[in-house]
């Protein structure tokens, strides 16, 4: 199980990725949002704030259940959803990635992945 510096690292990481979209795409395809990511194996949540410019930094979350897009997700496939190592749609379908968001948030995250 990973640790929840490992977890930070990875939220980091995607985080980072993110910023390497271009900045036309993503004024294309974002909206200013809340996203919070549950890791509920360590018990910990963290929270963040999508818009034009990337992501701000994550910042742990006393209510995750807040934020307007709401991800959960274990801490070892956090981890290798940041190394690229489990595909999000293929980590969605088998139930080890869960987004609740509306339907129009999910269709702006899909073109963004």
């Amino acid at each position: 199980m990973a640790n929840e510096d490992d977890c930070r690292t990875a939220l980091d990481r995607i985080a980072a990725r993110l910023a390497e979209v271009d900045a036309d795409r993503l004024a294309e395809h974002v909206v200013e949002r809340t996203i919070s990511c549950h890791i509920p194996d360590l018990g910990v949540a963290y929270r963040t704030r999508l818009h034009v410019g990337g992501l701000d930094p994550f910042e742990p979350a006393a209510d995750p259940a807040a934020a307007q897009v709401r991800l959960t997700v274990d801490s070892d496939d956090l981890v290798a959803l940041a190394h690229d190592e489990l595909n999000p749609a293929t980590a969605w379908a088998a139930g080890r990635l869960r987004v609740e968001a509306s339907i129009f948030d999910l269709l702006r995250l899909r073109r963004l992945l």
